[in-house]
């Protein structure tokens, strides 16, 4: 299960912003298939308190789709903190939470702090007062384990941007690159639903295309790096996520090709033996530069031994074997097969805005991300340990080396509103 939310509202199903997003059992098909089926649940929730809400946020939720007036008019009403009365035997998004906890299902998530609490300070119980608290309960209410895709992306798949939208375009690119050699990839079947809930199914386009477009602007640096940019559809310079991953897989390569090239000069000056380039591996997570930081001063060495050691036709050279990289890194053809809807499905209520960033299109693609992980993770073997341990109870933290590791420590113990709540999920006296 993924869950996402936008400023305290998650979504019924077909009406959007704020979702519980819901995986199958996974299937294997055909030899090196991993096959889910995949439903995307919409509440479109009301809190019944006072709350402060930012005229820019407003502002992006309204560009993105979300219909305020449809909210205030036919919002699931919840407020903050422990149950109130017998409220936990009443039909409520309190007891659907319930269930989830009883389910015993991995949470899946995106930088995922901030939700976490928001689930549990508006869903469950206050919050208690020590983080250690916190944490000791999480892992009770969650034994199957936490995932954040924002920390999968960033420490395990090591990609050069770890916001959702790239982390989801790089996913789906290499999941088709993988079906079309025929290794193990995933596989996704959307549930065909009868004509009379058409009115209530929204569809949203993800297809990755399908050839390479040539592009006349440059790739805006902010967007490309942190998925936003402050000027919006204002700014000259390109969002388009497959161009920014083309230009990100394009440098990697040549900085791959200055390597193996420098190493060789290397080893030819010690006539040493060919072995792996020392530096391939890095211990962080790989970093853009961004905003004219410039480069690095290895970066800057990087450059000068290659202006110094070549010919100067090699520069022209040099600069092709770019822009060629930048044209074979997009695929020719596309993993069409797993996100294409029927055209006689095709939504017949548009929603105001193009942007992707929706609740349940945000929570589809967290558990693609999560779900690719696993998949290229390979075989696990067989135990009782944790799926994807690298991952397991790992929240990513903003501008931290290392996640908040959620586990519950010896010196502290969970709180009394949560063991009440275990109880009632549970039915102990």
């Amino acid at each position: 299960m993924a869950a996402d939310s936008d400023d305290g509202a998650t979504s019924a199903p077909a009406i959007s912003d704020g979702t519980e997003w819901a995986w199958g059992q996974e299937e294997f098909a055909e030899p090196g298939e991993h096959s889910y089926l995949v439903q995307v649940f919409n509440l479109t929730l009301l809190c019944m308190e006072e709350y402060v809400i930012e005229p820019k946020s407003v502002q992006f939720l309204v560009q993105h789709g979300f219909d305020f007036n449809r909210q205030y008019a036919q919002g699931i009403p919840y407020h903050k903190g422990n149950d109130k009365g017998d409220e936990s035997q009443s039909q409520s998004v309190r007891t659907l939470f319930l269930e989830l906890i009883r389910a015993r299902r991995p949470l899946i998530l995106h930088n995922g702090l901030i939700d976490l609490v928001f689930l549990y300070q508006n869903f469950y119980a206050h919050l208690p007062e020590s983080l250690g608290t916190f944490t000791a309960d999480l892992c009770e209410m969650f034994p199957a384990g936490i995932y954040d895709t924002k920390y999968a992306a960033e420490f395990h798949a090591r990609f050069v941007a770890s916001y959702l939208e790239y982390a989801f375009r790089k996913c789906e690119r290499e999941n088709g690159k993988q079906r079309a050699a025929g290794s193990p990839h995933l596989l996704l079947e959307f549930c065909s639903y009868p004509s009379s809930m058409r009115a209530h199914i929204d569809y949203r386009c993800c297809m990755p295309p399908a050839i390479h477009r040539p592009h006349s602007t440059s790739v805006c640096d902010n967007f490309s790096a942190y998925g936003w940019c402050p000027l919006g559809s204002q700014c000259p310079r390109s969002h388009d996520i497959d161009l920014i991953i083309d230009t990100d897989e394009a440098a990697m390569e040549d900085k791959r090709r200055r390597r193996r090239r420098r190493e060789k000069r290397r080893r030819a000056l010690l006539r040493l033996p060919g072995k792996q380039t020392s530096g391939e591996a890095e211990d962080g997570p790989p970093m853009k530069q961004v905003c004219g930081d410039g480069l690095k001063p290895q970066d800057e060495q990087e450059v000068a031994e290659d202006e110094t050691s070549n010919q100067p036709s090699s520069e022209q050279g040099h600069k092709n074997d770019l822009e060629m990289g930048l044209k074979a890194t997009r695929p020719e053809t596309a993993d069409m097969a797993t996100l294409e809807v029927p055209g006689s499905q095709a939504s017949p209520n548009p929603v105001p805005g193009d942007g992707l960033h929706r609740a349940g299109f945000d929570a589809f693609m967290t558990g693609y991300v999560m779900a690719y992980v696993g998949v290229n993770q390979g075989p696990q073997p067989c135990s009782s340990g944790p799926w994807l341990p690298e991952c397991h109870n790992k929240v990513y933290l903003s501008g931290k080396a290392v996640p908040l590791t959620v586990a519950k420590s010896q010196f502290s113990r969970s709180s009394k509103a949560h063991n009440q709540k275990m109880k009632l999920a549970w039915g102990s006296s």
